[in-house]
């Protein structure tokens, strides 16, 4: 395994810290896995390749057709 040093501001690391020790985990741990998890969270380069592959496919309007109107939503302020 792969040893690596960085350099945080000191509110980083104490964020870092404390979602680490909420989470049960190293520090250690902890920021591995948030770099795991950002690392490979993109979607496989077939799946992108395929967005717009489909010429036929409706667009968003005519598959919402005859939905009607959306219902009232509240305020989130």
């Amino acid at each position: 395994m792969a040893q690596i040093t960085i350099y945080l501001p000191d509110d980083v690391e104490s964020k870092a810290r404390k979602a680490a020790k909420a989470q049960k985990k190293s520090v250690s741990r902890w920021i591995a896995d948030q770099i795991k998890h950002n690392v490979t969270k993109s979607l496989p380069q077939a799946w992108i390749d395929a967005a717009g592959a489909f010429p036929d496919f409706p667009d968003v309007a005519e598959l919402r057709r005859g939905y009607g109107e959306d219902a009232g939503r509240e305020s989130l302020d």
